[in-house]
């Protein structure tokens, strides 16, 4: 039984048909990522297992449980956080309160205290802006604050969409160095990320989109090597 399985999943915008069968399977622990164009489906897949939007067909399971039907903060309290993409902070907030709001479904006080101070361990300049308003905050320190707010749920899985999008390179490389981190601490991660090389580099295994349905599935470092995957999406070059 896996973690997270997504059974022939269709999505429909109006007239528009976003995902055509897609199936996907996460195992605990792992980090998988699903590499593609803009407009192939990444986005939305998330936005569906989150229950922002809902499949018109196909099936989605978490601890082989189905989740159709199930709103979007249910979702949360099972254990799915995700990190949208753009961030999405709330800008007249303070750091400290954007924090709290992740965890506005848990009653277990002590266990927020202990990842409130987990998220201040990864980003410890969310430590030091805490009273800040969230607006003021750089590009990179928002990100920090979003993936830190949707640990502060304590989700079994974390799904994250465009972690980098905008951000300077050593950024960049802090943000996935923290993802690392992240997985090692046992959160099971499902990544979305227009730098398919770093995002092949960091996950277990990948899935490659094409408008709407799965074009490829592999081992990343297999992905890494495919020719398709290298002149399609890491510019041809040999990894």
């Amino acid at each position: 039984m896996s973690l997270l399985e997504l059974r022939e999943t269709h999505v429909h915008y109006g007239a528009i048909h976003a995902l055509k069968g897609v199936s996907i399977r996460v195992e605990e622990g792992e980090i998988v990522t699903l590499v593609g164009a803009n407009g192939a489906g990444k986005s939305t897949t998330l936005r569906a297992i989150s229950a922002l939007v809902r499949p018109s067909g196909g099936e989605i399971r978490f601890r082989d449980r189905p989740l159709a039907g199930i709103p979007a903060h249910e979702v949360v309290r099972l254990g799915v956080s995700h990190v949208p993409e753009g961030r999405i902070v709330f800008a007249n907030m303070s750091v400290r309160e954007n924090l709290d709001l992740g965890a506005y479904l848990r009653r277990d006080r002590q266990g927020v205290a202990e990842d409130l101070k987990r998220a201040y361990r990864l980003f410890p300049r969310l430590e030091e802006r805490a009273r800040q308003p969230a607006g003021t905050l750089s590009g990179g320190e928002q990100q920090m604050l979003a993936i830190g707010r949707a640990l502060m749920a304590r989700p079994s899985v974390l799904l994250m969409d465009e972690p980098s999008l905008g951000l300077a390179p050593i950024l960049v490389r802090e943000i996935f160095g923290v993802i690392r981190e992240i997985r090692a601490q046992g959160t099971t991660i499902v990544l979305v990320e227009q730098n398919a090389r770093m995002a092949l580099t960091v996950a277990d295994r990948g899935y490659v989109l094409e408008t709407g349905a799965v074009r490829l599935s592999d081992a990343a470092s297999a992905l890494l090597h495919n020719p398709f995957v290298q002149t399609a999406y890491l510019g041809g070059e040999a990894s």
